[in-house]
């Protein structure tokens, strides 16, 4: 068994009780513990029986080594997305392996601590979910499977490697989602370092099964044939490779006879109908918010750029910063949006975090037909909403957030903390309630989403921006700042330009918090105009 870099921490009750540990490296960081306990437990199985046991102990010496680093720094640690990934795949099969080997001999000791252990594990949900973020972070970031692979990843503390088995774990994931493209990369991936001589539990028969078939289904017929040579090559006897070589040729003759009968139209039209595995996506401006994600956004124009200005703000001479005011910048124009720094102490966002951690529930989305909560793919992130009424921190918190914006905070919803794990991203979305959702917010009583307030609660070593797809704005995080917008025209109406998204975490860990103003209470704070657009 080849063992990978990986994570794992100290055990709390609510990890048992909530599942989907890639969605939050607080909770990913916890493992880190929890993997260093059971080497040691490992490791005094192995002084019991080290005759016997020879194979287990170079196992556990590998992990001992591995735990050993990681618990030095577990959350910079956690942070290298190859390294969630590869946590949820030790944690999920590996172990259920080394559990089988020890049974033989009855090992009561080390067998009934990794059984306490393992209801604390990731699940095969988890460990596909954090398989399915490295596939999201290539897409997002341009990664190539070789960058991925090597670990040459922007700002990582902890490098890590994956293997070819890891590579192929990968591209069966996408495999089983039909995704038939990243199939063939990271299967070719795992081919490529098999053929450089690495040694692995996976075959490459088994590598060309995969890969010959991703091939096929993405219209290429003749690399299809030509990887089903090679397989057979490899084992003559394998029945699908024989079925499949024979299939290809069938299509390849019969497509030679229609080229000679049918126009090239013709032909065109036939080979695009071949095409499969390709799906269409269902978010319009993917291209626009990718390159944002990756800084490549639009630049603002020298003349736009001498209208954003920095400036201390005293709250409208609220007397709480005459003193000491607080400091602005202007990060975009249309829609306005401002940055406020050093607008929260390290010791507040500490305890924020410390409250919400016990509390950290997948993030949910309300389904604008149903009304009903629901996780969806496109939000991948744990949540936790904190009262004002529970901890003076988030009181005071929430009448800085009324004092600087001049809103009243009581009909706002509660501040709600989010933590992103490994890839974790909110795509596209708007804050307030478009028209076709008039009853979105009927149940608070309070109207629309006026406003939001978006704390930074961590610094992110690469990725996790802010991104406006409509505009072209990026805003990066930056601990101890905030970022704040209008959500609706004076008049009532949605500005459709603050359609904005969370970029997925490529390395780090991302801490925010958010709270949404709403329009009851804000009457004559901000009293409505004539015109829609103001």
């Amino acid at each position: 068994m080849i063992w990978c870099t990986l994570i794992i921490g100290i055990l709390l009750p609510w990890s048992l009780a909530h599942p989907g540990f890639f969605t939050s490296i607080g909770q990913m960081t916890d493992l880190i513990h929890t993997e260093k306990d059971l080497v040691t437990s490992l490791k005094d199985y192995i002084k019991a029986e080290e005759d016997k046991l020879e194979q287990i102990k170079r196992w556990a010496e590998k992990l001992d080594q591995l735990t050993s680093t990681a618990t030095k720094d577990p959350e910079g640690f956690v942070g290298h997305p190859v390294n969630a990934f590869k946590l949820m795949k030790r944690l999920n099969t590996e172990w259920s392996e080394l559990e089988n080997l020890i049974l033989k001999d009855m090992s009561d000791g080390f067998i009934s601590n990794l059984t306490i252990q393992r209801q604390y594990f990731p699940n095969d949900e988890d460990q596909v979910g954090a398989a399915k973020a490295l596939l999201r972070l290539q897409d997002t970031y341009n990664l190539d499977t070789d960058t991925i692979s090597k670990g040459n990843l922007p700002g990582v503390k902890h490098k890590s490697f994956l293997t070819a088995e890891d590579c192929f774990e990968l591209g069966k994931v996408a495999y089983t989602e039909a995704d038939y493209y990243h199939t063939e990369l990271w299967m070719d991936q795992a081919l490529r370092q098999l053929n450089e001589g690495e040694i692995s539990t996976i075959d490459k028969v088994s590598v060309l099964d995969y890969l010959s078939y991703a091939v096929y289904q993405q219209g290429d017929l003749d690399k299809a044939l030509l990887l089903t040579k090679k397989l057979l090559e490899l084992d003559p006897e394998h029945q699908r490779a024989n079925g499949n070589l024979k299939y290809f040729e069938y299509i390849m003759a019969k497509e030679k006879d229609v080229n000679k009968s049918a126009s090239d139209e013709q032909s065109d039209q036939q080979t695009s109908l071949k095409k499969k595995g390709i799906a269409v996506d269902y978010l319009p401006e993917r291209q626009k918010y990718e390159m944002l994600c990756r800084g490549e956004g639009i630049k603002m124009t020298p003349r736009r750029q001498k209208k954003l200005f920095c400036r201390y703000h005293d709250g409208n001479r609220n007397p709480k910063f005459i003193l000491a005011p607080a400091k602005q910048e202007d990060e975009w124009d249309k829609p306005r949006i401002i940055r406020f720094h050093d607008i929260i102490s390290d010791a507040e966002i500490e305890i924020v975090k410390d409250l919400a951690k016990p509390r950290l529930r997948r993030a949910t989305i309300s389904n604008p037909i149903t009304g009903d909560l629901e996780t969806v793919h496109y939000r991948i992130s744990k949540s936790a909403w904190l009262s004002g009424y529970e901890n003076p921190v988030v009181s005071r918190i929430n009448m800085r957030i009324q004092d600087l914006t001049g809103l009243d905070v009581s009909t706002a919803e509660e501040l709600q903390v989010a933590n992103y794990g490994v890839g974790g991203q909110y795509e596209p979305h708007f804050d307030f309630a478009r028209k076709d959702e008039p009853d979105a917010f009927k149940e608070l009583g309070t109207g629309n989403r006026i406003a939001t307030w978006l704390f930074y609660m961590s610094d992110v070593s690469a990725g996790g921006a802010t991104v406006f797809p409509e505009v072209g704005a990026s805003v990066w995080p930056k601990k101890g700042t905030a970022v704040f917008w209008y959500n609706l025209f004076a008049s009532g109406e949605g500005d459709y330009s603050t359609r904005h998204a969370a970029c997925p975490v490529l390395v780090g860990n991302k801490w925010v918090s958010n709270k949404w103003l709403h329009e009851r209470g804000q009457e004559f704070r901000r009293p409505c105009t004539l015109s829609e657009l103001e």
